[in-house]
């Protein structure tokens, strides 16, 4: 008998459970007006952000570009007459006359592109692999690892205007703390690692890997802490020693993380701007892309139209090595 109520209880029972994750799915199905309301103003509260400060400021240097204008006054169809440089001609439409002349007249326009390319291999070929390399070190548990991730790390948490008045000490002809330790800190023996033309460029790259080695290490370390232990093990079990199990095993996982570190190596090379500006506002051999951008917007000869078409190079410059990285990744993980 209370076998067979127990039995009842349970068929009873039964239809209600059953029911129950319907309800509860039908309920977390129907939201009410005030949470659409929530989820539509979390929704349209960053894209209204990304637009008013990314891809409005981006689309209004493309318009720009096409216009000769000082950033006073309006905008206007009528073509620049040749005599450009009237007054009654700001604001005029010179089609692509910004960017040739960028190209043709414009003498510090090559060196600054080259800097900028030669920055982005430095980072890509010095700073990238030193980075793996103090993760992969730091991740097989060194002693006093924890003291060394810090080091490391520290000059990412400073700005990099702090970086370049840090450096500007380091490098000083006088007083800085190479001249002193090699013996050229005398009055006929300096060495002007910053005023050197030939030798400023390479100065501050130096400056620049020391805080991109810090920012790498930290995303690959994010990377080999996540990797699966067992494929550790399994390469041990398979006789691979530690270079093996590294390049064979652990980096293929570590495919997202690559993907981020060369979109993140790009974009902050060629944005570079805070270091150089901060030791000599660009110039002396230290050209760089976003220098000549800001000099010419808020220079002392405001050319808006002019400065928004280096930005537009700089902003194509930018895009081609990320498209071209981010274009094969996918189309390797399709073919998979």
């Amino acid at each position: 008998m209370e076998s067979e109520r127990m039995a009842s209880t349970v068929n009873d029972a039964s239809p209600a459970v059953a029911q129950a994750p319907k309800r509860r799915r039908r309920r977390l199905g129907r939201l009410t007006k005030k949470e659409i309301l929530v989820v539509l103003g979390m929704l349209a509260v960053p894209v209204v952000v990304d637009l008013a400060f990314v891809w409005g400021p981006a689309l209004a240097s493309v318009v720009l570009s096409f216009f000769r204008w000082s950033g006073v006054g309006g905008l206007h169809p009528r073509a620049c007459r040749p005599s450009g440089g009237l007054i009654q001609d700001n604001g005029c439409f010179t089609g692509v006359d910004n960017y040739h002349r960028a190209a043709t007249n414009y003498p510090p326009f090559w060196p600054a592109v080259e800097h900028n390319v030669l920055w982005l291999l430095v980072f890509i070929v010095i700073a990238t692999p030193l980075g793996m390399l103090f993760a992969v070190v730091i991740d097989r548990g060194i002693k006093g690892s924890r003291v060394y991730q810090s080091v490391l790390f520290l000059p990412v948490m400073l700005s990099l205007a702090l970086i370049g008045i840090i450096w500007e000490f380091v490098y000083s002809p006088n007083y800085g703390l190479i001249n002193t330790v090699i013996g050229h800190n005398q009055d006929n023996n300096l060495i002007d690692w910053l005023g050197n033309p030939h030798l400023n460029l390479w100065a501050v790259l130096v400056a620049a890997t020391w805080r991109q080695a810090g920012y790498v290490m930290v995303l690959y370390l994010a990377g080999l802490k996540a990797a699966d232990p067992a494929l550790r093990e399994a390469a041990q079990v398979d006789g691979a020693n530690a270079w093996q199990t590294f390049w064979r095993v652990i980096f293929p996982t570590l495919r997202p993380i690559n993907i981020v570190i060369i979109v993140v190596t790009v974009i902050e090379s060629l944005r570079a701007f805070d270091l150089v500006y901060i030791i000599n506002k660009g110039s002396n051999g230290l050209e760089l892309l976003s220098v000549l951008v800001t000099n010419n917007i808020v220079g002392e000869t405001s050319q808006v139209g002019f400065g928004s078409a280096l930005g537009v190079v700089l902003l194509v410059i930018s895009l081609i090595p990320i498209s071209i990285f981010l274009y094969q990744n996918f189309k390797r993980k399709e073919g998979r």
